[in-house]
């Protein structure tokens, strides 16, 4: 078994001949089946994968999962939706690109909330993906399919997308890595679209030098995309070295703090009282860990700033899912009823609630009480994460409010409480901000697997691997293969 390894002893085994590409690919091969059955994480396996040439680049050989809203040149791409139920492209992604040419090896499409608009991983065409460690639980979204796969050791890693916490929260779950790079590090031509100001590509894996190795491979500069920008003086692999003493982080008072949640469920108490512990033992470590406090205002208008530019921005970027160009054309009297009957057949509910609040933020009247203003608070958002930034190296936080939900939303602790709201969304800054941020496994609540997140300001992707490199080796939760066990 080498898929349950990390990509550099993979490499260096495929170097030393114990083992060949050809048998890496079966073995991701018959682990997808596998897991299929099991978590239903995949939209399309590849049973025709072929190994490239074995070269020195780490990469060269290895098997690894596309989020099934990476545009593939002759592969089925759905995004888990019904209007793509049938879409094949003419193009590939530039990142999917740029890892070919690395010599990686796709095997496999992964399941997604539809078309990246979610965070549970249950609403995708195919339908909900499982959590490895517990299929009576969801693996979050919405790169669901992605973190299932990686952490049932089916290869090193997946691509995901992250528009408001699509990697990171999924990575928690699932007790991996989930790294999402500064916003045009990765270029996202290629990417269907959720919303462009906020979508970021990057990686889920189970170790972070596994995620410096794939994005210094996926990276650079487009033309294709005028959000890229030029990253070739960042060696993300390279810059990993573990001397992180006097490095500062912070954590904010206003969302870890207990005295904020008067109705505080055990498995909260349980979560924050894991991450604390977390804190004290990378303390040890020499990293200095302070608390700060951050105005309560701006920390409970992020998940309101988020929803409003994101559903505009979707609306948007969607309109051109009519059924007329491409997808499951529909029957009318005419184009008109086409469409409508395309985009009411096809689209689950929660995109369809989406598309209207989106559509009514960006009417006339509406646009500045409600689409502006949002832009507004955006900055302010921002600019009070920057200035956190210039006194500390990164902002680490608990991920979400536990472990994982069950997939039966009425069994789900404290889901829809409001007092839990900013520590549900409280990732989504990374993403108005554009700032690098990363999911790193912390411990187990409930049997099931809880992490903490990094985030820095924007372009510090090495300093902030390198950090979260030492946490993850102080914490000990690196490497996590996914091992069933009961919940009820």
């Amino acid at each position: 078994m080498y898929m349950n390894k990390s990509i550099e002893e993979i490499h260096e085994a495929l170097i030393s001949g114990k083992v060949t590409s050809q048998e890496l690919i079966n073995e991701a091969l018959n682990k997808s089946h596998e897991i299929q059955e099991k978590y239903n994480a995949f939209v399309t396996i590849l049973d025709d994968a072929k190994p490239g040439i074995l070269t020195d680049d780490l990469l060269s050989g290895i098997p690894y999962g596309i989020k099934d809203n990476y545009s593939t040149k002759g592969i089925l791409t759905t995004a888990s939706s019904n209007t793509l139920k049938d879409y094949i492209p003419f193009y590939t992604a530039t990142a999917v690109s740029n890892l070919e040419k690395h010599g990686a090896v796709a095997i496999n499409k992964t399941v997604l909330d539809e078309f990246g608009m979610g965070a549970t991983g249950t609403t995708g065409h195919t339908g909900a993906v499982l959590n490895p460690w517990n299929p009576s639980m969801m693996c979050a979204g919405s790169s669901a399919g992605s973190a299932c796969a990686v952490a049932a050791g089916v290869y090193p890693y997946a691509l995901g997308s992250d528009t408001g916490d699509s990697i990171r929260k999924p990575a928690a779950y699932c007790g991996i890595v989930g790294y999402k790079p500064t916003y045009g590090m990765i270029s996202r031509y290629g990417l269907l679209p959720y919303a462009s100001s906020l979508d970021t590509c990057g990686v889920l894996t189970r170790n972070v030098r596994d995620a410096a190795i794939v994005v210094d491979a996926m990276k650079g500069i487009d033309p294709h995309d005028m959000t890229s920008w030029d990253s070739s003086n960042i060696h993300l692999l390279e810059s990993i070295n573990g001397f992180v003493k006097g490095k500062k982080l912070c954590y904010i008072k206003e969302l870890v703090s207990l005295d904020n949640y008067p109705h505080a469920s055990d498995t909260l108490k349980a979560h924050l009282k894991n991450f604390m512990d977390a804190l004290n033992k990378i303390k040890d470590s020499g990293i200095i860990v302070e608390e700060v406090s951050v105005d309560k205002k701006i920390i409970d208008a992020t998940a309101n700033v988020y929803n409003v530019i994101s559903y505009a921005e979707a609306t948007s970027n969607m309109s051109n899912l009519t059924g007329i160009s491409f997808g499951p054309r529909e029957k009318g009297n005419n184009y008109v009823e086409m469409m409508k009957n395309y985009r009411t057949n096809n689209f689950s509910p929660l995109i369809k609630r989406r598309f209207i609040i989106g559509s009514y933020v960006l009417q006339k009247d509406n646009k500045e009480k409600y689409f502006y203003n949002a832009q507004r608070l955006r900055r302010i958002i921002t600019d009070a994460w920057l200035e956190l930034f210039k006194n500390y190296d990164a902002v680490i936080l608990p991920i979400e409010a536990g472990p994982a939900n069950y997939v039966d939303l009425s069994k789900n602790y404290n889901e829809f409480d409001h007092e839990l709201i900013p520590l549900h969304e409280n990732l989504q800054a990374a993403n108005l901000g554009g700032f690098p941020s990363i999911a790193i496994p912390d411990g187990f609540v409930n049997n099931l697997p809880v992490g903490l997140s990094l985030t820095s300001k924007p372009y510090d992707d090495e300093n902030m691997l390198n950090i979260a490199y030492a946490i993850e080796n102080t914490l000990g939760y690196s490497n996590q293969i996914a091992k069933e066990v009961s919940h009820e």
